[in-house]
């Protein structure tokens, strides 16, 4: 019994530990392939989908996506796949 309220322990420091480390983080992505007028409706449905993701901000003329995000329940590279994988490839921008 002991050892198990250890592992109930450890694992809860562990668990706590992971959340006081997550950060909420903005980054600007190049979205590729945005011609149209529905084309950044489509992108901010797929990146706001992703679990974690707060919010996406679409610049059509700038062809660009800035997503602010919880970084203990996703990544940049998670987000960038769900637009690639609508069909509009989109990679973090320098400096983001």
């Amino acid at each position: 019994m002991q050892n198990l309220l250890s592992a109930f322990f450890v694992g809860g420091i562990t668990l706590a530990a992971s959340a006081a480390f997550a950060a909420e983080r903005t980054v600007t992505f190049g979205v590729d392939n945005m011609t149209c007028a529905s084309c950044p409706y489509i992108v901010k449905t797929s990146m706001a989908s992703v679990a974690g993701v707060d919010d996406v901000a679409i610049s059509l003329e700038a062809m660009t996506a800035t997503v602010t995000f919880d970084d203990g329940k996703t990544t940049a590279e998670a987000i960038a796949a769900a637009s690639t994988n609508a069909g509009y490839p989109a990679h973090p921008q320098q400096g983001s």
